[in-house]
């Protein structure tokens, strides 16, 4: 049995009004009957109607979150700590797959449909910051590296210090020839670009030369894309003795194919990835990667959604940087 706001009055010997002021958390209700009321809401395991509260206060109760692709399993992970945050605050979170296409994009960017969402935490490959630019209603958070600046609130982590730092560790155990897995040259590739810019500056703090020939593309970023990948730097003579590929999948497929190679892991060459997804953790050998803090990135995009969309609609968008880390595994054991 569900019980009513009344129920709880009747409980706790007051108004149904004083019972929706402690509900509600408001300030003014004296403390001796604060306590009764709050007895009696547990008594009676009363749960507020979280619609009903919605539909009082003009909102659906409802945000949504749109990635690219939820087959990458990083998107898939962050989704489940944006699902765990939004839940503290009552919100159902819907999931768009985006496909990082411009036209799907523009639909999750104008609010999915009219009054379906309160607001939408985005993570664009194909929009720019003009694009996002003017669009009417729906506040919005972005995350990753294709909009920065632009004019919504945005949360990403320092992919240029994360990419140094993953490289200058391979440069550490003494690798010379390290390659890099996952290059980018489309206008969506703005991760594949930071993640190179660190990659370059951690070569030249080493005195090490930057080439070309150990730069590999990856017009996707799935395990076949990596395991394509290392298969041509091998297949053109290039022996890298160390790889560092610009995400956990990349690095997956790697793997593989330095196995079909007859390579080994980290003895011929040293592996390392990005993003810390689980399935990293049960590779053999386990995978050295820099893990972002998707817990932290998740509570600071719905931290900012709420405020935009409770608070200042009007106020300057926010740039915030959530940590990183490196956690070496056995793909790069030292020799």
């Amino acid at each position: 049995m569900r019980h009513r706001l009344k129920d709880v009055a009747e409980r706790a010997g007051v108004s149904v009004k004083t019972v929706s002021n402690v509900v509600n958390g408001y300030q003014h209700v004296r403390p001796g009957t604060r306590a009764r009321v709050e007895q009696a809401l547990a008594e009676l395991n009363y749960r507020p109607n979280l619609s009903a509260r919605s539909l009082r206060k003009g909102r659906t109760g409802v945000i949504a979150l749109a990635v690219p692709e939820l087959d990458i399993p990083y998107f898939a992970e962050l989704a489940r700590h944006v699902v765990t945050v939004a839940a503290e605050l009552g919100w159902t979170v819907l999931i768009d797959q985006t496909g990082g296409g411009p036209e799907q994009e523009r639909v999750a960017a104008a609010g999915i449909a009219d009054h379906l969402i309160d607001g939408l935490i985005f993570s664009p490959l194909a929009l720019t910051a003009e694009d996002l630019t003017g669009l009417d209603g729906t506040p919005m958070v972005l995350l990753g590296e294709r909009v920065d600046h632009g004019p919504a609130d945005h949360v990403a982590i320092d992919n240029v210090a994360a990419a140094r730092e993953v490289t200058a560790h391979l440069i550490g155990l003494g690798r010379r020839r390290i390659a890099a897995v996952g290059a980018q040259g489309t206008a969506e590739g703005a991760s594949a670009r930071l993640r190179l810019a660190g990659y370059a500056a951690a070569l030249a703090d080493a005195g090490i030369a930057y080439d070309e020939a150990l730069v590999a593309p990856a017009p996707a970023w799935h395990r076949a894309d990596g395991a394509a990948a290392m298969r041509h730097l091998l297949a053109t003579g290039v022996r890298p003795d160390a790889v560092f590929c610009f995400n956990d999948t990349l690095a997956l497929g790697a793997l593989r194919a330095l196995h079909e190679a007859g390579l080994r892991v980290p003895d011929d060459v040293a592996v390392a990835g990005f993003d810390d997804i689980e399935d990293g953790r049960f590779s053999i050998p386990t995978l050295t990667t820099i893990s972002p803090d998707k817990e932290r990135i998740a509570r600071l995009a719905v931290e900012l959604l709420a405020n935009r969309i409770d608070g200042d609609p009007n106020s300057p968008p926010q740039e915030l940087t959530a940590p990183h880390h490196l956690t070496p595994r056995e793909s790069t054991t030292p020799r």
